[in-house]
């Protein structure tokens, strides 16, 4: 029907999330529409996905080995905030009063994909607590898979530093990504914690 070229264009762009065959094509168009320059961003910015890593510290995306939020020494390193996904990082900083560091466990406990905690990047967390650590606050997304998450850390955390969870106001089943700035800034100052 379509040159391969084409058909391969749509059936790439039918691997996204929410695209169908009638919307791939009608991107695939798009993009075929477009001027040359245009098109050689858009392979630009596709080939520098290649060069983003996980920082080593927290996990974050990073195009080096250490994200710029944990190279930045005007963040207090003693508060860390422990987020599902490094998108999860964007909401929070979108609200510009949190301070402190992230950690991001890249996924969530879920026993019924097989997801298992050995397999969250949560032993990395573990190595960076010590006796300086103030606070860990667990931001994960209020679902089921999320709060199985969050008391997991909770008793693995018990007796070790302060742990404290977000504040409703962030609707279960809903997702970090989607909060405003105020909603999420409301569940920061109503969280609630075990003393250490």
């Amino acid at each position: 029907m379509y040159p391969n070229q084409l058909e391969n264009l749509i059936f790439a762009l039918q691997r996204l999330p929410g695209v169908g065959a009638k919307t791939a094509e009608r991107y695939a168009f798009t993009i075929l529409d477009w001027d040359a320059e245009k098109r050689k961003d858009l392979i630009a910015s596709l080939n520098g996905i290649d060069q983003i890593q996980h920082c080593e510290i927290c996990g974050n995306l990073s195009s080096g080995k250490i994200c710029s939020i944990c190279e930045n020494h005007n963040r207090n390193q003693n508060i860390i905030c422990v987020v599902s996904y490094p998108k999860d990082i964007v909401a929070i900083e979108n609200m510009q009063s949190y301070e402190g560091v992230y950690h991001v466990l890249n996924g969530l406990i879920n026993t019924s994909k097989g997801i298992l905690p050995d397999m969250l990047n949560i032993n990395a967390l573990l190595k960076r607590i010590n006796e300086e650590t103030e606070e860990v606050i667990l931001a994960v997304d209020p679902t089921i898979e999320g709060e199985t998450t969050a008391l997991y850390l909770e008793k693995l955390l018990q007796g070790h530093v302060k742990v404290s969870k977000l504040a409703h106001g962030i609707p279960v089943g809903g997702h970090l990504d989607y909060a405003d700035a105020r909603t999420l800034a409301k569940a920061f100052e109503g969280r609630s914690s075990n003393e250490k």
